[in-house]
């Protein structure tokens, strides 16, 4: 039997979850964005200059103004930015394990 679960906050984000964004953004509902679309928001400012300091009407605003293929390379863009964030953070813990184990072995002798 196969199951449908809502995604959660630490799944990878797709360009559906993107484009929702984008739509709350376009059409003013700015009523308490998601940790997940608050990631989204800020993965945006930072592949795209031109909104890094804007609100979020501002946004909306220049989202409104994209042509259909700016829109598509601005969620490509953004998915791929949240990936390699997700990579990286991944690594880093990854990483800290790995200095944990060391000090624990030389703790007990190992």
């Amino acid at each position: 039997m196969r199951f449908n679960c809502p995604p959660s906050d630490s799944d990878p984000v797709s360009e559906m979850a993107i484009v929702d964004t984008f739509t709350r953004l376009i059409f003013g509902d700015e009523a308490e964005f998601s940790i997940r679309e608050q990631s989204i928001i800020q993965a945006f400012r930072s592949v795209d200059a031109n909104v890094l300091m804007d609100s979020y009407g501002e946004m909306g605003e220049y989202l409104r103004n994209l042509g259909v293929s700016e829109m598509i390379h601005l969620v490509s863009r953004i998915r791929q930015h949240l990936e390699e964030q997700a990579l990286a953070a991944l690594c880093d813990m990854a990483q800290g394990d790995h200095r944990d184990g060391k000090s624990a072995r030389r703790r007990h002798g190992r």
